[in-house]
């Protein structure tokens, strides 16, 4: 079985082709289809984008298609940023702008209010129009200051809970065990295998 990847972001791409590994599943992207119309993330929550973006791909390659949605919600924040969390800093913002916009607006937030929890809506799509979606979500707080080199995004600044390393300072296989997207995937690894 073929599946197409929504999405743009190499280190998506990466992570997620790691974890589907194991299916017996080709594995496509952007790369292979250079003419993909670009999905603007237009909608309101994450599931209205990963849904959208699923849903165009899989019309526009006539493969089923896989997307998510990610996003970070600080609670001294009142659940920013959310689902503009790739574009917090703006629209041509880079992970560091990000995160240092992040920290900066929580510099007096004292320890006991440092709550966020990454969620990760993933939807796949057939051609046909149908779409099913999968949440996961790992809960945790926001550091003081970024802490690893691994990982990508608000990783660096995240500590979930239970845990003594950022997702930054896990290895991928650590960070997968434990993370919003790692439990999305899991339950959308059984829809996959039901396409099969």
């Amino acid at each position: 079985m073929k599946l197409v990847l929504a999405t743009r972001n190499v280190h998506k791409i990466e992570e997620l082709s790691r974890m589907l590994s194991d299916l017996d599943v080709e594995i496509l992207s952007f790369r292979d289809f250079p003419d993909l119309p670009e999905v603007v993330e237009d909608g309101g929550t994450l599931e209205d984008n990963a849904v959208k973006k699923a849903r165009e791909i899989s019309q526009a390659t006539g493969l089923p298609a896989l997307a998510d949605d990610t996003g970070l919600e600080v609670a001294a924040l009142g659940g920013a940023p959310g689902v503009i969390s790739a574009r917090y800093a703006g629209e041509a913002c880079s992970y560091d702008d990000n995160n240092h916009k992040l920290l900066t607006e929580l510099k007096t937030v004292p320890d006991e209010e440092r709550g966020a929890a990454f969620r990760c809506v993933i939807a796949l799509a057939t051609p046909s129009g149908e779409v099913t979606t999968v949440e996961g979500r790992t809960d945790g707080v926001i550091l003081w200051e970024a802490r690893g080199d691994a990982g990508f995004g608000y990783d660096p600044v995240f500590l979930p809970n239970g845990h003594a390393l950022s997702y930054a300072e896990m290895s991928q296989d650590e960070k997968n065990a434990v993370s919003h997207r790692g439990r999305a995937l899991r339950g959308a690894r059984e829809l996959i295998a039901r396409m099969m």
